[in-house]
């Protein structure tokens, strides 16, 4: 199963590389496996320092910046338990893990991680319409170099129903804010 999320990693200045990826998981979830893309900061760190946090958060609105890198500023943390990382603080749960082995024969290429630590934060709020629309959306927004701009704009066409009907002020505010992303790209 493919669970969406955030990861962070460390530049090589220390600062903070946050990013939003799916990682495939099992239920016991003591494994992720990752697939940056080559040219992404993340793949770059995990190659420098094969070691980062995956977070599992219901805040699509800094997950929707993430993926647009249009975070502007960076958001809340503290430092992890056993990897040289960090944890975002207003995530509901984090695993910091550590790559153990890179499958480059792929675009993108898989990184398996084992988990070497995890915590809980706070509650996830659960299942809700928009959430799941804005993670589509951004997901889209996230390949506007790969796919043709007509066919993401018509998929946000469709997204739009569910974060009208069932989004609050942060699901609609981060749907627009990829919609303008994927019209001005």
């Amino acid at each position: 199963m493919i669970l969406e999320g955030l990861v962070t990693t460390l530049n090589t200045d220390d600062t903070i590389n946050v990013a939003p990826m799916g990682a495939t998981v099992g239920s016991d979830m003591k494994a992720l496996v990752l697939r940056p893309y080559r040219t992404s900061q993340t793949y770059r760190n995990l190659k420098e320092r094969p070691e980062g946090v995956f977070h599992v958060t219901d805040d699509v609105l800094l997950l929707a910046r993430a993926a647009i890198h249009a975070l502007d500023e960076t958001p809340e943390t503290f430092e992890a338990a056993e990897v040289r990382g960090r944890v975002l603080t207003d995530a509901c749960r984090w695993y910091e893990f550590r790559v153990e082995w890179w499958d480059e024969r792929q675009e993108p290429p898989r990184a398996k991680a084992e988990v070497v630590h995890s915590g809980r934060l706070r509650d996830f709020f659960g299942l809700n319409r928009a959430k799941h629309a804005v993670v589509e959306a951004a997901i889209l927004a996230s390949r506007v170099e790969f796919l043709p701009k007509t066919q993401i704009l018509a998929e946000l066409d469709r997204l739009e129903e569910p974060v009208q009907k069932t989004g609050g002020p942060e699901e609609q505010k981060a749907f627009d804010l990829l919609r303008r992303f994927v019209a001005e790209s």
